[in-house]
């Protein structure tokens, strides 16, 4: 084989990059967000609800479920019929299945969904030990917010906690209606008073967002232990684990046998004078 016609086994031309899909298209990836920002949000939801104790054989109600973003980590993870998942669009549920859990998990695990749109959590008749509302009160009116925020009071576990984002601004959004894709705003005072005509204690974590929205938890009266204080420790958990996992990719980049032999070159004698002479002939030009 001549070398241009192994090269061009070895390095096959580019496609041309797709078009970003937008979000909210109907794709059940960019319909719950931006599509590049898939796995790393549903990683951020789990991560957190396994810090705050979430553990296999716990109650978990996921408001919003979507297309199983967080769920396809979640469902794998708890014992049968532990995951609950609420989505008004029964397609989002059936993509996320066939896409990224796969109808043996779901024969496995046996996850409960419902399609309700009205916040009636009641009507599950189960009581949760962890319920997630990701990105769901930064596209709700007020009425909605207090509507799932008196549901989850009633079917959240005495020791229960509840776990939310929302977008902080300086003013609160006033419409009636469900609003997206776009999002709406609320103050951090609003939504500590809605927490408490329901009973709970809130209190805004340090948690990433790649929207850069708000994590709250919720907690009801009583039971604010449940919501550990050293949460300045949280970030830096997460800086930790990706500092481990860049210096453990360094050292395995660093034993490639053209990395080592340009190490080689460039610590020579030879790459110095090679450099200077150059430094030289940039000035003379």
């Amino acid at each position: 084989m001549k070398m241009e016609d192994r090269h061009a086994v070895l390095s096959p031309r580019p496609e041309r990059p797709l078009e970003p899909i937008p979000i909210g298209a109907r794709n059940y990836r960019a319909f719950v967000g931006p599509p590049e920002t898939y796995d790393v949000m549903g990683a951020l939801q789990f991560s957190l609800l396994t810090f705050l104790g979430l553990r296999q054989d716990s109650y978990l109600l996921d408001v919003g479920c979507g297309s199983l973003r967080a769920g396809r980590l979640f469902i794998p993870f708890l014992l049968p019929e532990r995951y609950y998942g609420v989505e008004p669009e029964q397609w989002l549920i059936e993509e996320g299945i066939a896409h990224e859990v796969g109808d043996e998990m779901v024969s496995l695990k046996r996850p409960v969904f419902s399609n309700t749109s009205d916040f009636q959590l009641r009507e599950l008749d189960q009581q949760f030990d962890f319920i997630l509302a990701q990105s769901i009160f930064s596209h709700a009116s007020l009425q909605q917010v207090r509507a799932c925020l008196a549901e989850a009071s009633a079917v959240l576990e005495p020791g229960g906690l509840m776990t939310a984002t929302f977008c902080e601004g300086d003013d609160d959004y006033a419409g009636t209606d469900w609003v997206y894709p776009g999002c709406v705003s609320y103050t951090m005072e609003t939504m500590m008073g809605l927490a408490a005509e329901q009973g709970f204690a809130c209190r805004a974590v340090q948690w990433p967002h790649p929207a850069q929205q708000t994590w709250l938890v919720y907690a009801h009266e009583g039971f604010e232990d449940r919501i550990p204080p050293e949460w300045d420790a949280a970030p830096s958990v997460l800086l930790e684990s990706e500092l481990r996992f860049a210096k453990e990719r360094l050292r395995k980049l660093e034993t490639h046998p053209y990395v080592r032999m340009g190490l080689r070159v460039v610590s020579s004698g030879a790459y110095t004078r090679v450099r200077s002479a150059i430094g030289r002939l940039r000035k003379t030009a």
